[in-house]
């Protein structure tokens, strides 16, 4: 990977970080503080973290303002929606195999963090700050 490609790695890593914190955030006080599933805490604790990441990567990770936002907004839905799945997906399976909900969240997170957001991001949600 080219120095570009380490260093808006890395910059997608700083804001993953920052939105997992919201995301994580929201998710262990909608179970402990409202008593909702850790399923549907997950889905809405990723809702949170999506909206920081999404203003986050367009504003700074791939400095992609002169896109236009509502096509950004639209492929990053897409992305995100099947990233939800994905981090409920885990999450049922870890709890289901008796992992801390907590646990299970971070490892699906990372995992998902690297192998699929990162990627899409970069070369489809904000395809147009790469031809700069």
């Amino acid at each position: 990977m080219a120095a570009r490609g380490w260093a808006l790695l890395g910059k997608h890593q700083v804001s993953a970080l920052v939105a997992t914190g919201v995301d994580f955030g929201v998710m262990i006080a909608l179970v402990e503080l409202l008593r909702l599933s850790p399923v549907l805490a997950t889905v809405l604790g990723a809702l949170s973290g999506a909206v920081t990441n999404f203003t986050l990567g367009r504003s700074w990770t791939f400095a992609a303002k002169e896109g236009a936002p509502a096509g950004q907004a639209m492929r990053y839905l897409v992305v995100s929606a099947a990233s939800l799945g994905w981090n409920a997906l885990g999450v049922h399976v870890g709890v289901k195999l008796g992992v801390p909900y907590v646990a299970a969240r971070v490892v699906v997170a990372i995992l998902i963090s690297f192998l699929w957001n990162f990627p899409l991001h970069r070369y489809f949600v904000f395809k147009e700050a790469r031809h700069r």
